[in-house]
């Protein structure tokens, strides 16, 4: 199982051939990717009908679905942002430093096409997809 982050969803829904929505493509049959609440709703927000919003929330709530935060990743969060900080890393979005801590916390491989996770993947030891990217 590996989570799937909005910025593959996004490529993938709009048809933009990237490295991480290809695999996403090659592997969708399989069925074994998660989605979280979080990225349900940055995928969601982006859609541009009510047609497309359906569409999509058919898609993802065929897949299991995983609760990005609680209170012990929420401190966690915050752990991983000033460990970042301390090495001189500016986290631009929380809700990246959310998704990747629930990664690492859990040992879920990501799989992302947005660079804003590399530091996570760098210092703090969350997983990527194995042949994606």
């Amino acid at each position: 199982m590996f989570l799937v982050d909005s910025s593959v969803w996004i490529d993938f829904f709009n048809g933009k051939a990237t490295p991480e929505s290809d695999y996403l493509a090659e592997h969708i049959e399989e069925g074994r990717f998660l989605v979280g609440d979080l990225i349900l709703t940055e995928v969601l927000q982006g859609t541009g009908s009510q047609a497309e919003f359906d569409q999509v929330l058919r898609l993802l709530s065929v897949a299991d679905q995983i609760q990005i935060s609680d209170r012990i990743i929420a401190i966690q969060v915050a752990r991983h942002f000033r460990k970042l900080r301390a090495l001189g890393i500016t986290v631009r979005k929380t809700i990246d430093t959310l998704i990747a801590t629930r990664c690492i916390a859990d040992g879920i491989p990501l799989l992302f096409s947005d660079r804003d996770f590399d530091p996570f993947v760098e210092h703090l030891g969350l997983e990527t997809v194995a042949g994606a990217g």
